[in-house]
């Protein structure tokens, strides 16, 4: 039987913050999802990932780390817009909209609706600085908030995929993200 829902944990667990989505996965071993709920740590094998959202789930939450210009540890629920051909596949790689792009490329069926929970991250070096292992204090302390969130919003989309998240008392957010996130301004 294919899992309804997929909840991926996406990120380089060597670049700092970015190790959000996989140690949200490895917390949610402590507290595990129903069963019909297929939970992964894609890391940074975006095509595993793009092959997965083509796998019949009704649902995709990717678990990972996204300035939006709030403060650090704050997380976000963000509905992913379809790929609209504007953003080039790529094999490579873990860029979300890059590999949903891809999946959108090799499928023939319609890509499952896609939320990202997001974290705020405050350290998050450049994919060519050296290796930083380790999350920050605020992202560390939002893994168990994140785990809550997962629970909170998995049964709501199990009962209805196309339901409008349910609020989870943080930020609920779509679009572009916040003008002080975007590159050459300064993050608040």
């Amino acid at each position: 039987m294919t899992p309804r829902l997929l909840v991926a944990g996406v990120g380089n667990i060597f670049l700092a913050d970015d190790a959000f989505g996989p140690e949200v996965i490895r917390a949610l071993g402590e507290r595990p999802l129903p069963p019909e709920v297929r939970v992964h740590d894609y890391g940074i094998r975006g095509m595993d990932l793009a092959y997965a959202l083509l796998d019949g789930c009704a649902t995709a939450v990717l678990v990972d780390t996204a300035r939006r210009g709030h403060r650090p540890g704050t997380l976000s629920l963000i509905e992913a817009e379809p790929p609209d051909g504007t953003v080039v596949p790529e094999a490579h790689g873990m860029d979300p909209a890059k590999v949903l792009a891809l999946a959108a490329h090799l499928g023939e069926e319609p890509l499952p609706r896609v939320l990202v929970l997001a974290c705020e991250p405050q350290v998050l070096p450049a994919a060519d600085e050296d290796l930083l292992p380790g999350l920050s204090t605020p992202v560390r302390e939002a893994v168990p908030r994140a785990v809550d969130t997962l629970h909170t919003l998995i049964p709501a989309l199990l009962a209805d995929p196309a339901a409008p998240p349910p609020p989870l008392g943080r930020p609920v957010e779509s679009g572009p993200p916040h003008p002080a996130a975007l590159p050459g301004t300064a993050a608040g």
